[in-house]
């Protein structure tokens, strides 16, 4: 398998540390964002929806990662990253799917450009609304976690909900949301970050991350 990524794409991310979990062999290919490569007519005719990223198989090219994370599962189902009980299953998703769904478009390069130009809102402004949008999933999901007492990771191993938890973490920090009040999330991002399949696939540790980009 081939993983067309950026290093700083949150969704790419995802898909690193699925891939990792399930021990599967994959190549990075890099897509620059910020030159535009996703934009290129070679990488929409595979892929329409000109993001990232994009797992290219044996069986096609695959877009949109949660799709994606779902399709690992079901055609991988070693090392799984859902859990068989039902109940479980709908916690996992009920919490990966908050942020999947409520932060990641308000958040991501394309809307974080707009804001910008044309609209000409300074990066002062940018990172109010960032932290904003960041406050107002994390701060519920903090308190579910702590409802469901949550130790290092949600269930007994890491699996869908800290695939999706950690990048978007990682780029909290990034914008300098203030975790002070959520120790359950700093508890598991810590757990997760003492892991290899973690640290293989954090930001810092990708082909195409230029030096002066790393955090660690």
């Amino acid at each position: 398998m081939r993983l067309h990524a950026y290093f700083r794409s949150s969704t790419s991310y995802r898909l690193r540390i699925a891939l990792n979990l399930k021990g599967l062999e994959y190549e990075i290919e890099p897509v620059n964002l910020l030159k535009a490569e996703q934009r290129d007519a070679a990488f929409t005719s595979r892929n329409p929806f000109a993001g990232v990223p994009m797992l290219e198989t044996e069986g096609g090219d695959r877009a949109q990662s949660m799709a994606i994370l779902e399709w690992l599962d079901e055609a991988y189902p070693d090392n799984p990253l859902l859990p068989q009980d039902i109940e479980q299953r709908y916690t996992v998703r009920e919490l990966a799917y908050a942020i999947a769904t409520e932060l990641h478009a308000p958040l991501n390069l394309p809307v974080l450009k707009y804001l910008k130009d044309p609209l000409g809102h300074s990066q002062d402004e940018i990172d109010i609304w960032y932290r904003h949008w960041l406050a107002k999933t994390l701060e519920p999901l903090e308190t579910r976690l702590a409802q469901l007492g949550a130790g290092d990771f949600l269930l007994d191993t890491p699996g869908l909900f800290e695939v999706v938890l950690l990048p978007q973490v990682y780029n909290a920090r990034r914008f300098k949301y203030d975790f002070s009040a959520s120790p359950h999330i700093e508890r598991i991002e810590a757990a997760c970050l003492a892991l290899p399949a973690f640290q293989k696939a954090h930001p810092d540790n990708q082909p195409d991350t230029p030096e002066g980009e790393k955090t660690l």
